[in-house]
């Protein structure tokens, strides 16, 4: 991680009324669902914080299921043939409007990723699914190897297999 900026997960402390992305969906998750989301434990909420504890960015992940056949076939063979297949959300995801440009969104993906890599020796998950909220995010997505599922438009998948190749760093 940048030395300018760290990675954890939300508490009370976090002042997350000022935020703002841009994207009036993102920016009303974060204020008003995200400490209910953490509490509840239905998300896991994390923050990007600058030198000053200013929140930059956020994401959540959660626990999800893929059918099967949502899968491209060239990864589907590859897969346990379970009717529902244990991977991880990464179910929102965004940079204020002050510290766009500045690559913190790839910051915070890459945080997400190797997290949800990292936590697969303790709950097991074939990957990481994200819904792209608009061709902008898919776009983002694809460029990070992402690929495209079956059957529900931009929603999108990345083998923890290459997660696990790029945290290993090979």
């Amino acid at each position: 991680m940048n030395l300018e900026y760290r990675v954890e997960p939300l508490g009370a402390s976090h002042d997350r009324s000022t935020f703002d992305c841009g994207v009036r969906e993102l920016d009303h998750y974060f204020h008003n669902q995200a400490g209910q989301d953490a509490r509840r434990k239905s998300a896991a909420p994390f923050v990007m914080l600058d030198r000053d504890g200013s929140i930059v960015g956020y994401y959540t992940l959660s626990a999800y299921g893929v059918q099967l056949p949502e899968f491209p076939e060239a990864i589907a063979r590859k897969l346990p043939r379970y009717p529902v297949v244990p991977a991880t959300m990464l179910g929102r995801l965004a940079v204020s409007r002050t510290h766009q440009g500045k690559s913190l969104g790839r910051l915070l993906l890459v945080d997400a990723l190797y997290r949800s890599w990292r936590n697969t020796s303790e709950v097991g998950s074939v990957g990481v699914v994200v819904d792209a909220l608009d061709e902008r995010a898919r776009a983002f997505y694809l460029h990070h190897e992402f690929v495209p599922l079956r059957n529900i438009a931009n929603r999108l998948f990345r083998q923890m297999a290459t997660i696990e190749k790029a945290a290993k760093g090979r």
